[in-house]
């Protein structure tokens, strides 16, 4: 095993399991419950850690891709219901359509 992303937030590192998923990546996601200690308890990141370290220029090549992903500037319509969705998210919240195309690799 290999880590290869600190993420700021649960929501980063599960979003790049999911693309690591998406990928054919097997990954997982530690310290997801130690971020936001209060006290003398240390306040961890969540870390991406791949399962295979055959898989390592993979990875990296998909979270350097979802990291340097631009952000839509303003609120989304999904092309399948037509609900208005934030710009942050990737698939419509109704009805789970993605609403990001993504380059093919």
């Amino acid at each position: 095993m290999q880590r290869v992303y600190i993420a700021e937030s649960l929501v980063d590192g599960q979003l790049i399991i999911d693309h690591l998923s998406e990928a054919g990546i097997p990954s997982a996601l530690f310290h997801q419950n130690a971020s936001g200690g209060l006290g003398d308890l240390p306040v961890t990141y969540p870390e991406v850690w791949i399962k295979r370290d055959m898989d390592l220029e993979k990875a990296l090549h998909v979270i350097n891709r979802f990291v340097s992903m631009p952000l839509p500037a303003s609120d989304q319509l999904c092309r399948q219901c037509g609900e208005s969705n934030p710009a942050t998210f990737e698939i419509c919240w109704q009805c789970l359509t993605p609403l990001v195309v993504r380059a093919a690799d």
